[in-house]
């Protein structure tokens, strides 16, 4: 298993084929650094006695100790243990883990190219467990691709007048395909070592060009990665959750060759759609942990926001917290319950519930901005208002904003400023916006778990069950 510095000498070596305000420049470029701490600290943590026995796995492939994040399901323990790790970490850090989107993909991709080598006679699977030692023995990172730029939403992808709205074939040759496109709000893209890339929705016969499954390195030739980066810039008063954040990017990919074996979907536009909802599930159930975790932090904040107001005792207090905490405990226990009643596919993958996996996701994206808002509410104004960090610093004035944001007697002035930045970087920072809507969309919006729970929900033996104890006739 690599260590971060291994992680960060790659990112040293690979191409600079990024682009960020303007300028061109390397996966290490020093804006992407609150996104490498992040990563840095999957590699760091395997020997962390919290962490180790979460971390590391066993591979099926090689049977050796793998990174979890390199590793598919082989049992519901697994999925189990993964749904643990990953609200573990988002509490550690404060952040999105990042490393979640690209294992989702593959144990997608694991799932239903089994099955199509099965039913086609293609060697797809065969390919996607070569690439997966090589995977697996690197411990490598790979964010998920697939939303396209989708151009005009009322059209096809087959019908846009710019057929490049969707990544497409444009070229079949004997060692591989050519494809042009851009996938857009890839998360992690720059600072990873591949990418996996999947079609984003259901296709037609005659849209074959567009069904297209590929993982390729992301410095690779005649790729472009448009980056912009989240972070909570401090100055003066550092705090652990302030150094992390994120990035997101355009990938441009512009005439870009992909070799037959990294090829894992070329033409068959009935597979994408399998693939695809498999991988969604798999990423709403990482959401199913990351999201009860990030609703902790933000009861935490606001629980320590009340105590250092006085108010923690007030019944509007306590039953704000109430509602937020009986949220976050119902999501997560949707998730560890899709995880026991996981389903074994042929290929030996193991897939999570798929309605409990709905259900979860769609009480966190629901309820995100209310959880906001409680922080918000509870927190008061100076929330939005804090003065800058450089105010705090500055001798003439710093001593005279630390009265005025005295609360209780016996609370520190210092605990007061530190507390409330971090509120004020959660409900009204620079990472806010990005963050809200992510919880909101990422996954999938709450609109795609309505459907999902449509097609996945047994209505009809529901309504046999009612029958029966009515004692209506079939």
């Amino acid at each position: 298993m690599r260590t971060s510095a291994d992680y960060r000498k790659r990112l040293s070596r690979m191409k600079r084929n990024v682009y960020i305000d303007g300028d061109k420049t390397g996966h290490d470029d020093e804006r992407l650094e609150p996104g490498i701490r992040v990563y840095s600290q999957t590699f760091d943590l395997v020997n962390d006695p919290e962490f180790k026995d979460l971390l590391v796995a066993t591979s099926h492939l090689t049977g050796k100790k793998i990174n979890r994040f390199c590793h598919l399901y082989r049992s519901p323990e697994d999925l189990e243990k993964s749904h643990e790790l990953t609200r573990k970490f988002q509490l550690r850090l404060g952040v999105c883990i990042q490393r979640c989107g690209g294992r989702d993909l593959l144990n997608a991709c694991s799932a239903v190219s089994y099955e199509v080598d099965q039913e086609r006679g293609t060697e797809y699977y065969k390919r996607l467990m070569n690439f997966m030692k090589y995977f697996e023995e690197e411990d490598l990172t790979s964010p998920i691709c697939i939303t396209d730029a989708k151009g005009d939403r009322s059209l096809r992808p087959g019908q846009q007048w710019d057929p490049d709205q969707y990544v497409h074939i444009v070229e079949r040759k004997s060692d591989g395909i050519v494809v042009r496109g851009c996938k857009q709000h890839i998360s992690m893209a720059a600072y990873a070592d591949e990418l996996v890339t999947l079609p984003t929705r259901a296709l037609k016969k005659e849209e074959s060009d567009y069904a297209v499954g590929f993982v390729i390195p992301a410095d690779w030739d005649n790729i472009k990665l448009v980056t912009t980066v989240h972070s909570r810039s401090r100055k003066h008063y550092p705090s652990p959750a302030s150094q992390y954040g994120g990035a997101d990017s355009f990938v441009i990919f512009d005439n870009t060759f992909i070799p037959w074996e990294r090829v894992f979907i070329c033409g068959e536009v009935d597979v994408g759609p399998r693939i695809g909802v498999l991988g969604a599930l798999y990423h709403r159930f990482n959401y199913s942990a990351c999201k009860p975790a990030l609703t902790e932090i933000l009861i935490g904040a606001a629980a320590l926001a009340a105590e250092y107001n006085g108010i923690e005792r007030a019944p509007h207090v306590t039953t704000k917290l109430a509602e937020l905490i009986m949220v976050a405990e119902l999501i997560y226990a949707a998730g560890t319950a899709a995880s026991m009643l996981a389903e074994k596919r042929p290929s030996g993958t193991y897939v999570p519930n798929e309605t409990l996996i709905h259900v979860a996701r769609y009480l966190a994206g629901r309820n995100i901005y209310h959880e906001y808002q409680t922080l918000a509410d509870i927190g008061g104004g100076l929330a939005g208002t804090l003065p800058y960090e450089g105010d705090f610093a500055n001798p003439e004035i710093g001593d005279v904003l630390r009265k005025y944001i005295r609360r209780k007697k016996g609370v520190s002035e210092e605990n007061i400023h530190m507390l409330w930045r971090f509120i004020n970087d959660i409900v009204a920072g620079e990472t806010t916006g990005i963050g809200q809507v992510g919880a909101l969309h990422g996954g999938g919006s709450p609109i795609m778990e309505e459907i999902g729970l449509r097609y996945s929900y047994d209505l009809e033996e529901k309504k046999k069950v009612v029958k029966r104890l009515a004692g209506i006739a079939e």
